[in-house]
């Protein structure tokens, strides 16, 4: 089957202009709109299932690569520009994105990272015609910058990040490593959302693997706690990794974005 042709969007001021690659499906009632993980991209596992349950629903389905990621990191005339990004740039390409293409509250699902992302942009969209319908977070790695990544690392790389600006960590997920910057740090400080009341103004949807090396299953249990205002289910996979991306999580993640679009 041939490969979809993205979509391109321009987002930021005239020093930071990037072209963000995205892909529309049409479809009626609330648009699902996919906000993908760190380093991931638009076109992976969880994202095309989605795409293909979508439409198979007649449902209106959008996902994107943020600045730095995927084919909006091809886009970029310098190449891998991963590094020079940061939680602010990403939280500001979905707000574009879904501002650009969605004309009825959508159905935000943010994996990983993009489960942070999901709720920072619906604390922006609260009380606006985009309020979100509701959330399906997997994973979600809500302040991972701070709570996941710095808080874990030892004094020495933490030393690294702060004197040169960036430290070059491997990865499990690709056989690049991902520079850590001392500007995403920081920036991550900016965008903190432990240590006082979540409010998304929807039904919330979170899926989460009890066997997640990157996001501990007890992450997920305080952000339920931080949702107090908020209808909330929490699915616990015993077995379940980090990518929740087996046939029988990707039924699961199709259930969720469908009982949500029922409610809403």
């Amino acid at each position: 089957m041939e490969r979809e042709a993205p979509q391109w969007l321009e987002v930021g001021p005239a020093q930071e202009r990037r072209r963000l690659a995205y892909l529309a499906q049409p479809g009626a009632s609330s648009p699902v709109v996919w906000l993908g993980g760190f380093r991931s991209d638009m076109r992976a596992t969880k994202a095309q299932a989605l795409a293909q349950w979508a439409d198979e629903a007649g449902r209106a389905f959008l996902r994107f690569d943020y600045a730095g990621h995927g084919e909006s990191a091809v886009a970029c005339n310098d190449g891998d520009d991963f590094g020079r990004w940061t939680l602010s740039h990403w939280l500001e390409d979905a707000l574009a994105v879904i501002t650009a293409q969605c004309s009825q509250p959508p159905i935000l699902v943010g994996s990983s990272m993009g489960g942070w992302i999901a709720l920072l942009a619906a604390r922006r969209l609260l009380g606006t015609p985009l309020a979100p319908a509701g959330l399906v977070l997997i994973a979600p790695a809500v302040d991972f910058s701070e709570e996941l990544m710095w808080a874990q690392l030892p004094e020495a790389i933490r030393e690294t990040i702060m004197r040169d600006g960036v430290w070059m960590r491997s990865s499990a997920y690709s056989p690049h490593p991902t520079p850590i910057t001392r500007a995403l740090i920081e920036d991550g400080r900016t965008h903190l959302l432990f240590g006082g009341e979540i409010r998304t103004g929807c039904p919330v949807h979170i899926l989460q693997g009890m066997a997640d090396p990157d996001v501990p299953w007890r992450h997920a249990l305080k952000l339920v706690e931080h949702l107090s205002g908020d209808p909330v289910v929490l699915t616990l996979i015993k077995d379940g990794d980090h990518r929740l991306s087996t046939p029988q999580d990707i039924l699961r993640l199709e259930a969720a974005v469908a009982g949500i679009a029922t409610a809403a």
